[in-house]
Parts: structure tokens; sequence; C-alpha cells
């Protein structure tokens, strides 16, 4: 999972600092410096899991917000044919910029959520070798 992470932590952190020409640049670079963050405290087990559930139901809830608002993703699919998002940004298709925040968030949402999964496992699991101090009747004395 750390190499995932580290991933998340790479892609989130460029996902941030390209958002200086966004209509709204500080909602996004936090938005994705959060979960660069929570995904980095992630690779060195700092991390909380109010940190994951606190992330994933603020972006699930943006999230459905974008779905629903005039132009956004419903008006994406139902109206425009569900037409590909990696064109330029324009006046005449302003669900692009919806669109493309909604899988942004889906995707943070996902890694905080792998986070989670992945982090009850490693709680419930068996310590490694390397974690168990083995002692011995000189060690007791």
């Amino acid at each position: 999972m750390k190499f995932i992470n580290a991933f998340f932590v790479i892609i989130f952190s460029i996902s941030a600092v390209i958002q200086y020409n966004d209509p709204d640049p500080l909602l996004w670079m936090a938005v994705y410096g959060y979960g660069a963050i929570v995904c980095l405290l992630a690779i060195f087990r700092k991390d909380k899991r109010i940190l994951h559930y606190l992330g994933i139901i603020i972006f699930l809830a943006y999230a459905l917000y974008l779905f629903f608002i005039p132009n956004g993703v419903l008006s994406w699919v139902t109206e425009h044919g569900a037409e590909t998002i990696t064109g330029s940004m324009s006046h005449e298709k302003p669900w692009l910029e919806y669109t493309r925040e909604f899988f942004g968030l889906l995707i943070l949402s996902f890694a905080l959520l792998l986070n989670l999964i992945f982090r009850k496992k490693r709680k419930s699991s068996p310590p490694s070798l390397a974690e168990i101090k083995i002692t011995t009747t000189e060690d007791e004395d």
C-alpha cells in the first residue's frame, strides 16, 4: 500500500499545483492537498481514521452536488451524450469543469477508502517478525 500511496501523493500534489489557473484555485489546491497529505501520513502510518472519513464524506457530498447542479454531470450525460471531457475549457461547454471536478473527487474518495480498508487490515493482522521483540531470560533481569 505504500507504493500506491506514494503514487497518490505524487498525483494529488501535481493536481494541487496545476490548479493555479482554475476559476477557484484555492478550493482545489486545498482539496488535492488534503488528499496528498492524508496519503503521505498513511505511508508513515501516522494517519488517523477520522481524516479518511472526513475527506470521504466531504468529497462525496461535493461530488453529489456537482452531479445534480445545472450544467453538472447529469447534464453532461443526458444533454450532451457524455462527450469527451479531455478538450479545452470553453464558455460553450460549462459542464466540462464540473464533470472533471466530479471525477477528481471520486478519485480522491477512492484513495481514502482504500487506505481505510488496508488500515483496518494492518490493525487486525498479526505482527511481522520484525515487530516481534524477542526476550530472553537475561533481558528480564
